[in-house]
């Protein structure tokens, strides 16, 4: 166990250099890349992830982290391709139409990539039926969208509409974010999740492709 948690304490501590050094020696070493990127990568970043959300670290942090993890990732992605090893699940991202502020929605996948979420970015000012057909057309199961203009936030609903609409509420689900942004906004809308930060988003973005993943087997 001793090289995954100095991969997942380098992770912490934001050293590139030494996660890629640590990643390649640990896959010399026969082990499991599925093994290394949970208990090495994901386990450091899932510890960036509470320390963020308690405050004991701050932005500039959470990017050295993240540039650690990719280092990582690096070198265990031609290995995972190659065995088919499947994300944790499918995340379309994106600030909704009208808006072009991205720097909380970008914290956001760079969290939901730490946490073995595929993240399909969209970017901002995107329109409510793009995030729908990028859904359907590339098998996510959740749809999450930012916002920080208070004009904005009707198009929010426009999308899970869309959703419901075309009966994919069961396949698809929705949350929403951004500083002007509520939980009663995102209960009246019918988001099926509300995250008031980065952290609070991954933890909810998780929960909701394992009920995704529950219905599907219902």
């Amino acid at each position: 166990m001793g090289i995954l948690a100095d991969i997942s304490g380098n992770v912490l501590s934001g050293d590139d250099r030494n996660v890629a050094e640590l990643t390649h020696k640990a896959i010399e070493q026969g082990l499991l890349p599925k093994r290394i990127l949970d208990a090495g990568l994901i386990a450091g970043m899932d510890v960036v992830g509470k320390r963020f959300k308690a405050h004991d670290i701050f932005l500039p942090e959470v990017l050295m982290a993240a540039k650690a993890m990719y280092a990582g990732m690096n070198e265990l992605r031609p290995l995972l391709q190659k065995e088919g090893i499947p994300s944790a699940g499918k995340v379309v991202l994106g600030t909704i139409q009208g808006d072009l502020h991205d720097i909380g929605k970008n914290l956001v996948g760079i969290m939901l990539k730490g946490a073995g979420l595929e993240v399909i970015d969209l970017g901002n000012d995107v329109p409510p039926e793009r995030f729908v057909e990028t859904a359907k057309d590339r098998h996510a199961s959740v749809i999450g969208m930012s916002a920080l203009l208070t004009t904005t936030m009707p198009a929010m609903a426009d999308v899970v509409d869309c959703v419901k609409s075309q009966g994919l509420g069961h396949k698809i689900k929705t949350i929403v974010g951004g500083a002007p942004v509520s939980d009663e906004f995102a209960h009246r809308i019918g988001a099926d999740a509300y995250g008031f930060d980065a952290a609070s988003a991954v933890e909810r973005v998780k929960n909701l492709v394992g009920r995704n993943e529950d219905e599907t087997v219902a």
